[in-house]
């Protein structure tokens, strides 16, 4: 059985909210908070992939 995709509106949606965990993730000073951010950023992506 195939999944049900996401409409134009949902996936618009999708890449606001990813833009704005990357805008936070490059304004973080601290290296290792920053790392952080972008490795949950990387991780939340892989589980979209593999929903």
């Amino acid at each position: 059985m195939q999944g049900m995709g996401m409409t134009d509106k949902q996936f618009n949606g999708f890449i606001r909210f990813l833009i704005d965990d990357l805008k936070e993730a490059k304004e973080e000073t601290d290296e290792k908070k920053k790392n952080q951010r972008l490795e949950k950023i990387l991780d939340n992506l892989q589980s979209t992939l593999e929903d």
